[in-house]
């Protein structure tokens, strides 16, 4: 939900949101708040943040961390994805406070609150911002939807539903099944 009252927030100001349990971006200038996920969510995200995090660190790759992080892409977008990946060369960016620029990947678990905006108003930022893979999860079809950026914005890679194996390119040699990111 887009709380609107005629004020331009700054990315930076989702540091300065309360601490009550929902989750606060800035979306070019407006500001969205989002209540808790439900379990369904969180477990998808759980499962796939365990099988990337346990690949990351065995290659030494970089570091990943689930939500609450703020990432601010620009001056009007500071957002706070599911997942945030930004590999070992790019880890400059990682600040006290969050992450400071485009991670290498960004992860969004599709729930009924914030799947438009997930598809759409944050996708188009993401790729404005040059964040090079974008990956949709969703509860809902028990599948995962993989972008790569490209010239004219994100191109579909692939989507990848129950009884299929996702080999991310960003991580040769991962094999992510996707029935264990619902088991």
């Amino acid at each position: 939900m887009a709380l609107r009252h005629g004020v331009q927030f700054l990315a930076t100001d989702i540091w300065d949101t309360p601490d009550d349990g929902n989750r606060y971006e800035v979306i070019d200038g407006d500001l969205y708040v989002t209540p808790p996920p439900v379990w369904k969510h969180q477990d998808g995200l759980a499962n796939l943040l365990f099988i990337l995090t346990t690949f990351i660190r065995a290659h030494d790759l970089g570091k990943i961390v689930p939500a609450p992080v703020g990432v601010v892409i620009d001056e009007h977008n500071g957002v706070q994805p599911d997942i945030v990946y930004v590999s070992r060369e790019r880890l400059n960016i990682i600040s006290e406070r969050g992450v400071e620029g485009a991670p290498d990947l960004v992860v969004e678990v599709l729930s009924p609150s914030t799947r438009a905006r997930d598809k759409g108003v944050k996708m188009r930022r993401y790729a404005a911002a040059g964040i090079p893979h974008y990956w949709q999860l969703d509860p809902r079809t028990d599948s995962l939807d993989a972008y790569r950026l490209s010239e004219q914005g994100y191109e579909h890679a692939g989507r990848f539903g129950p009884g299929s194996v996702f080999r991310p390119e960003l991580f040769p040699g991962l094999e992510i099944s996707i029935d264990e990111l619902w088991r």
